[in-house]
């Protein structure tokens, strides 16, 4: 039986999330809501005159998406940025809070975070993400060898 790879599995995650929060941007241009309407209102200048938040979110997901899915031309593939699970550590948060600051875009806040837990389980256990998507990560010669002395 096969290894779980986690970070295709977090980029599946985070590609769901990228597509509910683009989703949930253009939904809020016509019907803005803040999440957090119920307990104040100082954060309605952020969505009502001008959609601040609504364009924030549409770019951090338009940004999640080409960063997880890298379009030849397009996005950035087999680069250093593409490979980073840190940078994706650093720049996920913020497209977390920014969606979890939204009424519709509450699920892929939640998403964000799941992927991101996922991410750092992967970095953890010393994962590296490919230079192409979806490729599988070369052994190291050696690597199967056994350590222990008889």
């Amino acid at each position: 039986m096969g290894k779980l790879i986690k970070n295709h599995w977090a980029r599946l995650i985070v590609l769901t999330a990228a597509i509910y929060q683009i989703a949930a941007a253009l939904s809020c241009i016509f019907w803005p809501k803040i999440f957090f309407d119920f307990l104040t209102t100082n954060l309605n200048p952020a969505i009502t005159p001008i959609p601040f938040l609504q364009i924030l979110n549409l770019l951090l997901g338009l940004l999640a998406l080409c960063w997880e899915y890298p379009v030849k031309y397009f996005a950035f593939p087999d680069t250093a940025m593409h490979r980073s699970i840190e940078a994706r550590l650093a720049v996920y948060p913020l497209s977390s809070l920014a969606s979890l600051l939204l009424y519709q875009g509450t699920n892929p806040g939640i998403y964000y975070l799941l992927g991101m837990g996922v991410y750092f389980w992967g970095f953890s256990e010393g994962e590296v993400v490919c230079g192409e998507p979806w490729a599988l990560p070369r052994r190291r010669r050696g690597s199967c060898r056994s350590t222990a002395v008889v």
